[in-house]
């Protein structure tokens, strides 16, 4: 308690545990529908788009943030439409916009800013990015997600799983697939600023790979899941203060460790029946 006590002493720990368990609730919410699509990856897709367009924002002296949100909401659209009409399959357009938006933005990071640590600090995430603004963002955007998932879970069950009945039973799937890719979008730019470009797919990923492992319901996946995110991520901050290794990093590698124990639960489950 005493160490936790001493985490809340500082201002900038505070904001990157109420950002960070805001983001990481929303992340593991839509990474259950997500994984069941098939749409894992979109998470590194989005967070590459949202490098690049963050790496021209500070070229610009614009804000990086008010450039991201838009550039990555438009790229889920952009994804969506092209594997809608079965022009590209799914995982071949998220490599493609994925290793081009990483592209761009590392050429123009080394002709402009170099890589400074604004443009470290998205690349691999840093504690002390979380600002106030992104804190209250992602209150907001997990007040959204969960209001979505009260009032729609029946229909988001529908979605996820059979997009034809959904559609013959009256449900605009189309409209919740856009609604889930563009809250997938701001929870990837706001969770790029403590995890990373190349670890804020993770937080999508791994609760609802993990809660899969032992639940088989789509509720108690859904609940395992965004209690398993809060979890990780409190247990990797803590791991992060103690041995001073980075908080996006830490709550990787709980995470990591979550789904082994899992796995090592499930194994037990299938011996002992």
């Amino acid at each position: 308690m005493e160490m936790i006590s001493e985490m809340l002493s500082y201002p900038f720990l505070v904001r990157a545990l109420v950002g960070g368990l805001m983001v990481s609730l929303c992340a593991s919410l839509l990474g259950v529908s997500l994984v069941l699509k098939r749409y894992s990856m979109i998470g590194d897709g989005l967070s590459h788009v949202s490098f690049g367009a963050l790496s021209i924002a500070l070229a610009l002296g614009w804000s990086p943030l008010k450039v991201s949100i838009p550039v990555v909401v438009l790229a889920a659209f952009f994804l969506l439409r092209i594997t809608e009409n079965g022009q590209v399959k799914s995982d071949a357009a998220i490599a493609m916009i994925s290793a081009s938006a990483l592209a761009i933005g590392i050429i123009v990071t080394s002709m402009t800013t170099g890589m400074t640590t604004d443009v470290s600090s998205y690349m691999f995430g840093s504690i002390l990015a979380m600002s106030r603004e992104d804190v209250i963002f992602s209150v907001i955007l997990s007040a959204v997600v969960l209001a979505m998932y009260g009032l729609c879970y029946h229909k988001i069950f529908a979605v996820t799983f059979d997009e034809s009945f959904a559609k013959a039973t009256g449900v605009r799937v189309n409209a919740y697939n856009v609604v889930i890719a563009v809250l997938t979008a701001v929870t990837i730019v706001l969770g790029m600023r403590m995890m990373g470009a190349m670890l804020i797919s993770s937080l999508i990923i791994f609760p609802a790979l993990t809660s899969m492992r032992v639940f088989k319901s789509f509720r108690s996946v859904t609940i395992s899941s965004a209690a398993l995110s809060l979890i990780c991520f409190l247990i990797g901050m803590v791991a992060s203060y103690q041995l001073s290794t980075p908080a996006g990093a830490s709550v990787v590698v709980v995470n990591l460790l979550a789904f082994l124990l899992f796995g090592a639960w499930q194994s037990l489950g299938k011996l002992r029946s």
